[in-house]
C-alpha cells in the first residue's frame, strides 16, 4: 500500500506537471548537443538527463546520448533506456584486472594496443553523429555542435576523458564547423564514506590530470583514428586548455550539508548550465537589468591574472507547487471526509432501526408464528385410541390423570411428533444470518447514508449508541416472563378436576359426554402446550438473532478497525510528505487543503445529493467497501475517485504564487494584521530559492583566489515574484543576474553559478591527497601518462 501512495503521488506529479507544460512554454536549444558519459558510475545519469531535457526542451528528440563503458557495466544497464537517441559502447578488452594497484594504467595501456576496439569505438561516435545529422532540421544552426563530457571523479574510465573526448570532438568536427566541449566531473562523497582510501585515492588522481589538461599550454597527441581498413590516424590538440569550461559539482554544497537527492541535483544542474549556454533566444522586450548569459565574458571573469582558468560550480533550487505532498493529502483529507460522513447519526427511530436488521416486535412474530403448526392440528388428536374408561370413572381425576387414563402417552407423543419436533426442525433450517443479512442490504440500499459505522453501533449494547441489542434482552425477558406464567398456569389446570371443565353434559350418556369431556381436554390443554411452544421458539429465535447480531457487531468493528488503520496509514503519508515538501514552502499543507477538499467535497454532495460519493461509480456501497481485496481494494477505489473526481477541480489549478500565497494565510483570521502579503510572501520564495541554491561544492573560501558569481532565473519574466527578485538588490548587486524568460505558472528554477577556484581549494582534494600519496608511497600506480609529466600537487 506504501508503494501505491507513492505511485500515486508520483503520477499526479508527473501529470500536473505535463500539463502546466503544456500551458508553459518549452525552451529549445539554438544548437545540436551531444552528452558523453564516461564511466559505468554515470549509468544512472543518462535516463534522469535525458527525463529532464525531454520535458524541457521542445528540440530534445536530436539530442544525442553516448556512453562509454566497461563489460562490467552492462548488468547495470540491463534496464536502462532503450531510446534510439541513447546509444552504449562497451570498450572491448579493458578490463583493467583484478590488481586495484594497477588498474587505470594497465586499462590505458590495453586501449592502445586493442586496434579493433579503436575501430569501434570510432565507429560508434560516428553512428551518433550521423543520427544527429538527421535532425537539422529542428535546430536554428547546425554551424556548431555542444559537446558535454560526464564523468565520475573515482570512474577508472575517467583516465580516457582526453582520448574520448577528443575522439568525439574530431569525429563531430568533420560535420559542424566548431565543437564546444564542456566537462561535468561528479563527486559523490557519500559513496566514499565506506572505500574511502582508495576513492579518494583515484579522485584525487583524476583531478591532477585535469588540472594538467585544463593547462594553458597543454597539447595532446594520438593514433585514434581507425578506419575500416585499420589504418591509423593522429587526432592533435594544440595548446590551449582542453574543455571550454569544466564544471565540478558534488553532492556535499558549500555549507557542508549533504544532498538527500544524492547526485540528482547535479543532473539538473548539466540539464539547466546545458540549456543556458545553448538556448535559442526568445524575443522579449529590452530590459537593461536582465542580463543574458555571455559564455566569454564568464570564462575571462573565472581567469587569474597569470592566464590560469578556474573551474565552475553550481547550485539550484525550484520553487514550485508540491504535487506529490498535495495528492497525499487531499487523499487523506478526502478518506476522512468520507469517514465522518459514514460515522454521522441519521437520527433513525428505534423502530427504524429495529426494521432495518429485521427485529421488530411484528416481524418476529410473525416468523416465530411459522415455526409452529397451527392449533388445527390438535384436533387430530381425536383420532388417537382411548382405553375403556368411562367418563364418570375420570370426572373426579384431575386433567393429568384423566390424559394418562385416557391415553397412556399417545397425546404427549403426538405433540411431541407433530409439534416440538417440526419447530425444532423448522428453527434449525431457518437462516437466522442470512435474513439479516438480507434485511440489512435492503435497507441500506434504500438509504445509502446508512453505512458500517451505523450497523456496527445499531448492533451493539450500547442503547445511547442506538444499540439494538439491549431491546432483544428485553424482548427475551419479557417473553421468559410470559413463559414462566404460562407453564405455572398450565400446571394449575393440569391439575384441575375433571368434573370442572365446562362442558355440556347430558344425563345418562355417558360416551357422549366422554367425547365432550376429550374435546375440551385438548383445548384446555393442548392449547395451552402449544402456546408454551410458541414462547420458547421465540426465546430460542431470539437467542440466534442476539448471537447473529453480535457476530455482525464483530464483523463490523473489524472492517471499521481496518478503515480507521488504512485512515492512519493515509495520514502518515501525508505528513511525511509535507515533511519533504517543507523544503520548498511546505507550510500550512495540511489546514489549506482540508478546506479545498471539503469545498470540493460539498460541492459535488450540493450537485449530486449527499450519498454522491457512495454511488457504485464512485466508492460504491459503504457495507461493500473492503469486501473486495481488503483495504487495498478500498484504497484504489479512493486513489481513482479523489485523482478523477477532486483534483481535477479548479482549486487545484493556481499558479504556484497564487497557491503559495492562499496556503501561506490559510491559518490567519481576516482580522488579523499579521496577514501574509505577496511582498513578504516573495521575499520567503526569494530567501529559500537563495538558500537551496547553495553551491554543490564545499570549498576552503578563506583560500580562494577568486569568487565570481552570475545567478539566472528560469521563469515568466514578467511575473511579479522575477520581478521582484529582479529589484531586491538592484543597486548594491555584485552579481550578475539574468532571466530565461519563459512563459510558465508551474513554478520558478534559480541556477547559481560560481568560478573561479582551483583544485586546491577543494575540501575533497585537500582531504584525499594524503591518501592519494600514501597509495603512492605503497605501490598505487593511478596514471596512465608518466606521472612526471603532472603537475606538482598544490
Amino acid at each position: 500500500m506504501k508503494e501505491q501512495l507513492e505511485q500515486f503521488a508520483i503520477d499526479y506529479d508527473r501529470n500536473e506537471e505535463r500539463l502546466t507544460l503544456q500551458g508553459d512554454d518549452q525552451s529549445s536549444i539554438h544548437y545540436p548537443a551531444l552528452f558523453l558519459f564516461i564511466g559505468d558510475k554515470t549509468a544512472e545519469a543518462i535516463d534522469v538527463v535525458k527525463e529532464l531535457n525531454d520535458r524541457k526542451w521542445d528540440n530534445s528528440k536530436g539530442v544525442m546520448y553516448l556512453h562509454v563503458m566497461t563489460s562490467q557495466g552492462v548488468s547495470a544497464q540491463s534496464e536502462g533506456s532503450s531510446s534510439v537517441s541513447v546509444k552504449r559502447h562497451i570498450l572491448d578488452g579493458i578490463g583493467g584486472g583484478d590488481d586495484p594497484k594497477t588498474v587505470r594504467p594497465r586499462m590505458y595501456r590495453e586501449f592502445y594496443r586493442n586496434g579493433q576496439g579503436l575501430f569501434e569505438l570510432n565507429r560508434a561516435i560516428r553512428q551518433v553523429s550521423s543520427s544527429i545529422s538527421e535532425y537539422g532540421r529542428l535546430y536554428s544552426s547546425f554551424d556548431r555542435i555542444h559537446l558535454s563530457v560526464i564523468t565520475r571523479v573515482d570512474d577508472p574510465l575517467n583516465v580516457f576523458v582526453p582520448e574520448l573526448s577528443l575522439l568525439a570532438e574530431s569525429i563531430l568536427g568533420q560535420s559542424f564547423k566548431s565543437v564546444q566541449m564542456d566537462l561535468y566531473v561528479l563527486i559523490s562523497e557519500r559513496e566514499q564514506v565506506e572505500a574511502f582510501g582508495y576513492g579518494s585515492s583515484a579522485g584525487v588522481a583524476f583531478l591532477r590530470e585535469l588540472d594538467y589538461m585544463q593547462q594553458p599550454d597543454y597539447s595532446f597527441t594520438a593514433n585514434l583514428h581507425v578506419t575500416e581498413d585499420g589504418l591509423s590516424i593522429p587526432v592533435t590538440h594544440r595548446a590551449a586548455p582542453l574543455f571550454d569550461l569544466v564544471y565540478v559539482l558534488s553532492d556535499r554544497n558549500e555549507r557542508g550539508i549533504m544532498s538527500a537527492g544524492e547526485l540528482y541535483s547535479s543532473y539538473e544542474m548539466i540539464s539547466h548550465i546545458s540549456l543556458l549556454k545553448n538556448r535559442k533566444y526568445k524575443e522579449q522586450a529590452f530590459d537593461p537589468a536582465n542580463s543574458s548569459y555571455n559564455n566569454t565574458s564568464f570564462k575571462n571573469n573565472i581567469m587569474t591574472q597569470s592566464g590560469r582558468q578556474g573551474y565552475v560550480s553550481a547550485g539550484l533550487a525550484k520553487v514550485k507547487r508540491p504535487n506529490q505532498s498535495i495528492a497525499l493529502v487531499v487523499l487523506y483529507h478526502f478518506y476522512r471526509q468520507m469517514m465522518t460522513d459514514m460515522a454521522q447519526d441519521p437520527g433513525a427511530s428505534e423502530q427504524q432501526r429495529l426494521a432495518l436488521f429485521g427485529v421488530n416486535p411484528v416481524l418476529i412474530e410473525e416468523r416465530v408464528s411459522t415455526l409452529v403448526p397451527d392449533v388445527e392440528a390438535i384436533s387430530e388428536m381425536h383420532a388417537l385410541m382411548t382405553n375403556e374408561v368411562s367418563y364418570a370413572a375420570i370426572r373426579q381425576m384431575s386433567l393429568r390423570e384423566a390424559e394418562e387414563a385416557l391415553f397412556g402417552g399417545g397425546c404427549a407423543a403426538f405433540f411431541r411428533s407433530n409439534y416440538e419436533e417440526t419447530a425444532r426442525r423448522r428453527l434449525e433450517q431457518l437462516n437466522v444470518a442470512e435474513e439479516l443479512d438480507h434485511a440489512v442490504r435492503t435497507g441500506m440500499a434504500a438509504d445509502p447514508l446508512i453505512g458500517l459505522f451505523q450497523l456496527f453501533h445499531w448492533s451493539g449494547e450500547h442503547k445511547e449508541n442506538g444499540g439494538i441489542r439491549p431491546f432483544l434482552q428485553a424482548l427475551y425477558r419479557e417473553t421468559q416472563m410470559e413463559l414462566d406464567l404460562a407453564k405455572a398456569e398450565l400446571d394449575q389446570i393440569s391439575g384441575g378436576i375433571v368434573d370442572h371443565l365446562s362442558f355440556k353434559r347430558v344425563p345418562f350418556m355417558d360416551k357422549r359426554n366422554l367425547r365432550a369431556c376429550i374435546s375440551e381436554l385438548f383445548q384446555t390443554v393442548y392449547y395451552r402446550k402449544r402456546n408454551l411452544l410458541v414462547l420458547e421458539m421465540k426465546l430460542k429465535l431470539i437467542t440466534r438473532i442476539e448471537a447473529e447480531v453480535e457476530a455482525l457487531h464483530k464483523r463490523y468493528g473489524g472492517k471499521i478497525t481496518q478503515l480507521e488503520s488504512l485512515e492512519s496509514q493515509l495520514k502518515e503519508a501525508a505528513q511525511e510528505s509535507v515533511t519533504w515538501a517543507d523544503d520548498y514552502i511546505g507550510q500550512n499543507i495540511m489546514e489549506y487543503y482540508e478546506l479545498v477538499t471539503k469545498r470540493v467535497i460539498d460541492e459535488w454532495k450540493a450537485k449530486r445529493g449527499p450519498g454522491v460519493f457512495f454511488e457504485d461509480r464512485m466508492l460504491g456501497n459503504q457495507r461493500e467497501l473492503l469486501d473486495h481485496n481488503g483495504t487495498e481494494g478500498l484504497l484504489t477505489k479512493l486513489i481513482s475517485v479523489c485523482r478523477d473526481t477532486l483534483l481535477t477541480s479548479s482549486y487545484f489549478k493556481l499558479t504556484f504564487e497564487e497557491e503559495l500565497l492562499q496556503r501561506s494565510n490559510v491559518t490567519i483570521d481576516y482580522s488579523n494584521k499579521e496577514v501574509l502579503s505577496k511582498d513578504e510572501l516573495f521575499k520567503k520564495l526569494y530567501r529559500t530559492l537563495e538558500d537551496r541554491a547553495a553551491i554543490h561544492l564545499r570549498l576552503y573560501d578563506y583560500t580562494q583566489e577568486h569568487r565570481y558569481e552570475e545567478k539566472y532565473i528560469f521563469g515568466d519574466y514578467e511575473s511579479e515574484f522575477v520581478r521582484y527578485v529582479f529589484g531586491v538588490d538592484e543597486t548594491s548587486r555584485i552579481y550578475k543576474l539574468g532571466c530565461l524568460h519563459e512563459r510558465r505558472s508551474s513554478g520558478v528554477v534559480k541556477l547559481n553559478l560560481m568560478g573561479g577556484f582551483h583544485l586546491e581549494d577543494l575540501m575533497y582534494y585537500r582531504n584525499g591527497k594524503v591518501y592519494y600519496e600514501t597509495y603512492l608511497a605503497n605501490g598505487y600506480e593511478f596514471h596512465g601518462i608518466q606521472p612526471d609529466s603532472l603537475p606538482e600537487l598544490r
